[in-house]
């Protein structure tokens, strides 16, 4: 095509400018209308610039298909156009397609190549991408083009500190700073945060003498005054200047006297090494800081003997004399040494006992008697602190006498609560829970508090009610919080779904959580411009390498970790797919078998009309739904039409053809993020077992290993790996081999045997029975003639076991109901009796009659399985079928 046939003439150029003028105002209706104008003038039909803005401005109304046919054509009629490329990269980057909208961007800077706004857009994606190579490219373009913009300098220096080129982030800071004079009016916020980005470039490039000294040199344009002080002390203290140092943690001190940090730095500037002399620091610093809460706090850490009865009694007495409902908490890292909480309760129970005999803490005290409520949160840290320590029963006796004190008080049912949690009825929890709600309908808190124990019990309609109770008027629950990205809520709400064997649900809720975090690393695009023009560098560093990492977060974790885990038990049983959807025609036509024909056809037309009547009513909850789900509102309906709110199909996700890829999938951020954390190589190993991929099960293996060599699913999983060797073995290529036979030795403590190693196993964590669990499991694999001591070893419960917990115990009770080792039904009567001694409110080891409705769950309910569920994590079902 001629290129004279693109260009407009005088009239249609200044329409077209109106047309740009009018995306850029948001005006789209007045865009839309002027594009008419040219496009309707059969000479100019097929302008292509004219399309592109015409499709750019169809695709910010919604009309995707159209947008994309209207910048295609408009392409198509001027491949030379850097205006048609240019839109072509903003419909792709609107489609989170950022690969293509680069190659966009690159097509348009052919055609102009010092186009500021393109090679700007063009950056901001190399910086979202994390192509740090290209991004200082593009930088440097932008600061030849626009040398006298402050952003261009500094973003150009930024690609270099994220490239880790210090020195030369350095070297363009500095040349640009001799091209600017001093501020003459300070403060300038701007111009000091760009003397203390040079001060980090400096510091973490190592030269700290260097950093000293240009903080010194620029300190009166410094504003920030306490980033100067934290920054300097910190100089100091990695330069051993520490007396300077000690000044000035000092000074930070009288500032904020309850930064722990401070007093941290200032003990490593008195190198202080004795607990007499830490005592003699926190004592001066009580003198001079009296009612700073970390100088009584921070020496109980360390203080012993006498000394911390002394520190303690003095701590407990002001706030239970106040009522102060949080004591125990800044107390509970002190429950880990068993002597301080044996101190913990002789005291508070000599208190008790003096509140009721002369109403004081101790007699002897000059202090005039404690107010009656004293003694309520006295019964109230009792309640606490039995229940920390395991005697369930006598927290509920203490906490009943709290309650029957003071009736309206919301803490003592809210504990009541999470007594009966920690002693596990989990139904009894939600009880209490819920009456605490009910006490107070306005507390946020609590109400999320009352939906959680909901959800653990299963209860899921009336928690998704609860919830519903705080969110937006006229929408419903569920869509408010996945709009609010309620984490929690989803992954609670997840949990019960699975439990109840919704898996489909449960999918949805486990990809909502995975589409937070993509929204949240796609939310730091917004800053990218932002943050380099008005100078908040050293936050917009740590944020771009906080979103390096967000996936490692706990959410995430703890979700993909789940999601993993549903995926597993999904592919090795396919039927549970169709458990809900499953025909009752079938199972009534076997009952039907022995009626007579006139009969029968009777029951079937019953049927027929029952099954049309549940079909009818499923359609209708069906509209109901999308009725509910149908925007209300104006701001609603246009939030609706965003692309980015993903639905998610339960029927989709659950009958996907992989689950192994699927699983895959949420494997790979881990393995990335959370290395350290020895569940991401287990759950690799499972994966990986499943697709028989030799090298990768051994590459989990000894990441694993070298996170926690004593693991016992890992135990588990190297005997798994030995004995599947043995059989595949022969037909692995001898490259297989000889890596196998170089790393095989280090897991297997020198080549043992499975059953030596086994053997060492045991006899190595006698005492400990999660590791019996998988010992006995391993023993039983290998030698099923020794059922009978596989499972004495795990119903052992001596006073000897180090981990004989709640929660260990059942495990041990989900792992012999489940026939990993047979039928253990006369076994698992005595081991839930025995349990039933030991933990009398739990659920799980109540006799039937007494426990009455149980929980449902599904056999793969996530967060309290078993500790080695099979090996590789597989069912004997679907071990024997693989």
């Amino acid at each position: 095509m001629a290129a004279n046939s693109q260009k407009l003439p005088q009239k249609e150029s200044g329409i077209f400018k109106k047309v740009v003028r009018s995306y850029e105002c948001k005006q789209y209706k007045n865009g839309l209308k002027f594009a008419k104008q040219i496009l309707s003038n059969p000479k100019h039909s097929d302008h292509g610039e004219t399309l592109a803005m015409k499709g750019l401005i169809l695709n910010c109304i919604g009309k995707k298909d159209d947008a994309y046919d209207c910048v295609r054509r408009g392409l198509k009629n001027d491949l030379t156009s850097h205006v048609c490329w240019h839109v072509y990269g903003l419909l792709q980057r609107s489609d989170k397609k950022y690969d293509e909208a680069i190659k966009a961007y690159r097509n348009a800077l052919k055609h102009d190549k010092e186009n500021v706004q393109i090679l700007r857009d063009l950056s901001l994606l190399q910086v979202q991408m994390r192509d740090m190579d290209g991004f200082c490219d593009t930088r440097y373009q932008l600061l030849k083009v626009r040398p006298a913009q402050r952003s261009s300098w500094v973003g150009y220096a930024l690609a270099y500190h994220m490239n880790n080129d210090f020195e030369m982030a350095l070297k363009v800071m500095g040349e640009y700073r001799k091209t600017q004079a001093p501020p003459q009016k300070l403060p300038d916020y701007e111009f000091s945060e760009m003397i203390l980005y040079e001060v980090q470039l400096l510091m973490e490039s190592g030269a700290y003498k260097d950093a000293l000294k240009f903080l010194e040199d620029f300190r009166h344009y410094v504003s920030d005054m306490l980033a100067y002080a934290e920054i300097k002390g910190d100089i100091l203290l990695r330069d051993k200047r520490f007396e300077e140092a000690e000044l000035i943690f000092h000074d930070l001190i009288h500032r904020n006297p309850e930064n722990l940090m401070y007093y941290q730095k200032l003990e490593e500037c008195l190198n202080i090494t004795s607990d007499e002399n830490r005592m003699e620091l926190y004592r001066v610093l009580k003198e001079e800081f009296p009612r700073s809460h970390v100088c009584r706090k921070v020496p109980l850490g360390f203080l012993k003997g006498p000394a911390f009865r002394d520190m303690i009694d003095q701590y407990l007495r002001p706030p239970l004399h106040k009522g102060v409902p949080s004591l125990w908490i800044g107390l509970k890292a002190l429950y880990e040494n068993k002597e301080k909480a044996q101190v913990i309760e002789e005291l508070v129970l000599l208190y008790e006992k003096n509140l009721q005999s002369c109403n004081k803490f101790h007699p002897e005290d000059p202090d005039p008697m404690e107010p009656p409520s004293a003694i309520l949160w006295v019964w109230f840290f009792l309640a606490q602190h039995f229940d920390r320590c395991g005697d369930h029963r006598r927290a509920l006796e203490y906490i009943d006498k709290s309650i029957d004190h003071t009736p309206t008080h919301i803490e003592l049912y809210m504990l009541k609560s999470k007594i009966y949690k920690h002693a596990g009825d989990l139904e009894e929890a939600a009880l209490w829970m819920d009456e605490a709600r009910s006490m107070d309908t306005a507390d946020r808190f609590v109400n999320c508090k009352c939906v959680k124990y909901l959800l653990r019990v299963n209860k899921i309609d009336r928690a998704i009610e609860t919830a519903g109770l705080f969110t937006r008027e006229g929408m419903p629950p569920l869509q408010t919080m996945d709009d609010m990205q309620c984490m929690w809520f989803q992954k609670e709400l997840a949990r019960a779904y699975w439990r109840s064997g919704q898996y489909g649900e449960a999918l949805v809720k486990y990809h909502e959580i995975d589409k937070h975090f993509d929204d949240i690393i796609e939310d730091q695009f917004d800053f990218h411009t932002y943050c380099m023009r008005k100078m908040t560098l050293r936050p917009y560093v740590g944020v771009l390498r906080l979103e390096d990492r967000i996936r490692g977060h706990r959410f995430y974790f703890d979700s993909a970790h789940d999601i993993i885990e549903l995926y597993l038990y999904l592919y090795d049983n396919p039927d549970a797919k169709r458990a809900k959807d499953a025909p009752i025609a079938e199972e009534i036509e076997q009952d039907l078998s022995h009626l007579s024909e006139s009969e029968r056809r009777k029951i079937k037309r019953k049927q027929r009309k029952a099954l049309a009547k549940a079909k009818e009513k499923a359609a209708e909850q069906e509209k109901e739904k999308e009725k509910e789900n149908k925007p209300r509102h104006d701001d609603d309906r246009k939030a609706a039409t965003d692309e980015n709110k993903i639905k998610f199909n339960p029927k989709e996700l659950l009958n996907v053809e992989d689950p192994l890829n699927e699983a895959n999938k949420f494997l790979k951020p881990l393995q990335s993020m959370c290395t350290g954390n020895i569940r991401t190589h287990l759950l690799a190993y499972a994966i990986h077992s499943r697709r028989r991929k030799y090298l990768l099960m051994l590459q989990s293996l000894k990441r694993a290993f070298s996170c926690d060599p004593e693991n016992p699913t890992l135990h588990c999983y190297i005997v798994d790996y030995v004995l599947t060797l043995e059989k595949e073995r022969p037909e692995l290529p001898d490259p297989v081999h000889t890596v196998i036979d170089d790393c095989i030795p280090r897991l297997t403590d020198g080549g043992k045997s499975p059953d030596e190693l086994n053997q060492s196993f045991i006899a190595k964590h006698s005492n400990s029975l999660e590791h019996l669990v998988a010992a006995a499991q391993v023993l039983y694999k290998l030698h099923p003639d020794y059922r009978t001591k596989a499972i004495a070893m795990v119903t052992n419960l001596s006073d000897s076991l180090i981990d004989r917990s709640l929660r260990t115990c059942r495990n041990v009770h989900k792992f012999l109901s489940s026939g990993f080792l047979g039928d253990c039904s006369d076994e698992l009567a005595s081991y839930s009796s025995q349990c039933h001694a030991l933990f009398p409110f739990a659920s799980s080891f109540k006799p039937p009659v007494e426990a009455g409705k149980e929980l449902e769950s599904s056999p793969a309910s996530p967060g309290d399985a078993p500790p080695c569920v099979g090996v590789a994590g597989r069912s004997p079902a679907a071990q024997k079928e693989s």
